[in-house]
């Protein structure tokens, strides 16, 4: 149940005046003031008058604020505010515990804006705070929540480019499903930076005059920024603590195209795929819904894609839809588009009206559907979509349902096991999983603080493929390729459409983004390379799977830090447990840049005196999991069950941990509990350290409240530190070994904790 609303954005601050804007059919785009845009094909966008600033730590410790996180602050303070469920912090008073509630968000860019000041600061010769560097990573604005409201339960964030909210949203409502959490504080931000203005610029998608979104004179997009968040709460917490109830998420649908890195598929195949694979998990037919909140951008190839994606999902129904898009009135909002435009859809439903297209001059025989065209419409409604769709090829459709309305029971899914059948490796240390394990077992370390992969793993690519993408994208193509050729499993022999990718990264596209912002930053517009900047979105990586390897089932990115993969493999476990997909390649990978390894270096942690033998490396993990059931069928080895989860955030602040390791020891009772698996009965702890003392001893005190006297396995203080890989690296060598169930633990460094239970029978 949706009981809580916040946002940020052009039209205002504050979920009313967004939405009275949208309803008035007001134009947010303006001139825009807070970056250069000299050079651009427009200096037009939704921007943001700054928010009143919260009175916390969080702009202290940095020495200065950055957008995106700001943004999310303000409208996650309005959501929690409204939302009629509290926070019941130690476990005391009124509402739902803090160990019960999460935070997904997704963004686009994260703190990129501080990573351009921080590179700028230190071209001119200027003091950097190290806490600056942390601001970069996604993760930072889900742990910055976490920490803001006293939130303890799973806290992730997710990277899908323009489909990050959507993807948010979509997560959020699994957690809660599966029981992992009571109420979660879910959206996106995003806020406007160099990068993104010259890159999209690069590509001759601005528009000079705000965005016509499906209109005949459309010229392209229009640029947002702000933040969208929103509470849901299981319908009989709500119930029970008397919140208000504004619409209920029915349910979603996820794709990927796997055909172009920027450019949507021309009659919107893979975007038919989310909307028909929405209208199967809440059963829902085309004729009970009344209107789209569409993804509407305004340029050419995606309005026309996403209109025959729509008449291909809804047939003849598609004709008497209402399909409108408020990327016309406040820009595109990247990362928090989902969760702003996901707002709108649900007050839509409260209000029984559709908001506009504005700028509509007529209707572009490509497209042709009821745009809404200038004027807001009433319009009885009891079920609502919003679409996003992404670069890289992801796709992403949100059910919402009046509230009140007839109540109808959703589709109870087939709910399977999980098994692991595939791993693939890159490595400095070793090219299999068997050479991984005997390099641990021979205590064969690596050397130095960084050890990078120095040879060019070019198998199962072609070299037009190698010449599209970074390394991040080759790790991640040779190792799932790799997975699938371990576990015998050919996607082009069964459905492709059942086989998805969800990918994690600690670091995300670091070398892409140096490549093509560094110029930017010193030269300008002109600096831009459009070959490049495809690649600086975090599930470009994804996306080039998908098309190498012709795989188009659900996809996602997470981006939690050095618990990315662990992140990764929770959601890929969710799909799968549930039938969304009948296989899932999980890759976990990260490549290096001087500038990401510079941040590394005036953070105090690793070079202390309490950094141990901490040595960085690149590379990747992919696992194959599938469920069971279509293992079986098909005559697959399988190396185990993943068959419990278990998230907790220690929610203390920016790069902080719990000293006593309580949050890391509740994701391993958690994920002990989910798959009934007694802590007597494991073979052994897969643990997360990595020497650093501050990190590791906090969770070996935790793994000895747990499983005492249980075997403790460190294999990243032999093998080195992958950064996001860790969960897949463990699984990778205790499959190859472990007779009986083994627990597995990944951590950031901000305190987010992922444990996971496989076993053996």
């Amino acid at each position: 149940m949706v009981t809580g609303l916040g946002a940020v954005t052009a039209q205002g601050h504050g979920v009313e005046a967004t939405w009275r804007g949208f309803l008035d059919g007001t134009v947010a785009i303006r001139p825009v003031t807070g970056i250069d845009v000299s050079g651009y094909r427009t200096s037009l966008g939704g921007e943001v008058d700054p928010p009143q600033r919260r009175h916390d730590d969080y702009g202290r410790l940095v020495g200065g604020w950055d957008g995106a996180v700001e943004f999310a602050l303000a409208a996650a303070g309005e959501a929690m505010a409204g939302a009629g469920v509290k926070v019941a912090r130690n476990g005391h008073g009124e509402g739902v515990p803090a160990t019960r509630w999460g935070v997904v968000v997704g963004t686009c860019n994260g703190g990129l804006r501080s990573a351009e000041g921080a590179w700028l600061a230190e071209r001119d010769g200027k003091a950097v705070d190290w806490r600056q560097h942390l601001m970069i990573q996604p993760q930072t604005i889900a742990e910055v929540l976490s920490a803001a409201f006293g939130l303890r339960g799973p806290v992730f964030s997710v990277n899908t480019a323009c489909a990050s909210g959507a993807h948010a949203i979509a997560h959020a409502v699994e957690i809660i499903r599966a029981g992992r959490a009571d109420a979660m504080l879910v959206g996106g931000s995003d806020a406007f930076n160099e990068t993104v203005f010259a890159g999209f610029n690069s590509l001759e998608s601005l528009s000079p005059a705000p965005a016509a979104p499906y209109s005949k004179d459309r010229q392209g997009l229009s640029l947002g920024e702000g933040s969208g968040m929103l509470v849901l709460v299981r319908h009989s917490v709500a119930v029970a603590a008397g919140a208000p109830v504004v619409a209920e998420v029915l349910g979603y649908g996820l794709s990927a195209d796997g055909h172009h890195p920027t450019a949507p598929h021309p009659q919107g195949e893979g975007a038919a795929r989310a909307l028909t694979a929405a209208f199967a998990a809440t059963g829902i037919a085309p004729a009970d819904v009344a209107y789209v909140n569409g993804h509407g951008t305004g340029t050419p190839k995606n309005d026309s894609a996403e209109s025959n994606a729509v008449r291909r999902a809804f047939g003849y129904s598609a004709e008497k839809l209402a399909l409108s898009s408020v990327k016309s009135m406040v820009g595109h909002l990247l990362g928090a588009a989902g969760a702003v435009e996901g707002i709108a859809t649900v007050l839509a439903l409260r209000d029984q009206t559709a908001p506009p297209t504005t700028g509509f001059t007529g209707p572009d025989p490509k497209c042709g559907l009821d745009a809404v065209p200038n004027e807001a419409r009433s319009l009885p409604m009891d079920v609502a979509m919003s679409n996003n769709f992404a670069f890289a090829g992801a796709n992403a459709t949100v059910v919402f349902a009046r509230e009140g309305r007839p109540a109808t029971p959703l589709p109870e899914p087939v709910i399977d096991r999980v098994v692991v059948t595939g791993a693939g490796v890159v490595s400095p240390v070793g090219a299999t999983a068997a050479e991984l394990l005997r390099a641990y077992r021979d205590g064969v370390t690596v050397t130095g603080r960084v050890s990078t992969v120095d040879h060019e793993p070019a198998a199962y690519l072609t070299p037009r493929q190698r010449r599209r993408m970074d390394r991040l994208g080759v790790f991640a193509v040779v190792t799932s390729a790799m997975a699938l050729e371990d576990a015998g499993l050919d996607p082009a022999e069964h459905d492709p459409d059942r086989v998805g990718v969800v990918l994690g990264t600690g670091l995300g596209p670091v070398e892409s983004i140096e490549r093509f912002t560094v110029p930017v930053l010193e030269s300008g517009a002109v600096a831009a390379n459009p070959a490049v900047f495809p690649n600086t979105v975090y599930n470009a990586a994804a996306g080039q799977v998908s098309m190498v390897l012709g795989v188009k089932g659900p996809t996602s990115t997470l981006t939690a830090a050095h618990a990315a993969g662990a992140s990764a493999l929770c959601v890929a476990h969710d799909l799968l447990r549930t039938g969304a997909a009948d296989a899932v390649l999980c890759p976990a990978v990260d490549a290096f840049s001087p500038a990401a390894l510079r941040a590394y270096e005036r953070i105090p942690l690793f070079s202390g005196p309490g950094s141990g033998r901490y040595t960085l490396v690149e590379g990747g993990v992919t696992l194959l999991l599938e469920r069971e059931s279509f293992a079986r069928a098909r005559g697959a080895r399988v190396l185990g069950h993943l068959s419990g989860q278990g998230s907790a955030a220690d929610a203390v602040g920016i790069g902080r941990w719990d000293p006593r390791g309580a949050g890391v020891e509740r994701a391993m009772r958690a994920a002990l509990a989910e798959a009934g698996v007694d802590a007597r009965e494991l073979a052994a702890v897969w643990a997360n350290a990595s020497g650093l003392a501050s990190v590791d001893r906090p969770e070996l005190a935790a793994v000895e409240r747990v499983a005492p006297g249980v075997r403790v396995e460190t294999p990243k203080q032999v093998l080195g530190e992958p950064v996001g890989a860790g969960a897949q690296l463990a699984i990778a060598l205790a499959t190859q070994e472990s007779p009986g169930p083994v627990l597995v633990n990944s951590s950031s460094l901000g305190g987010t904790h992922v444990s996971l239970v496989v076993t053996k029978e």
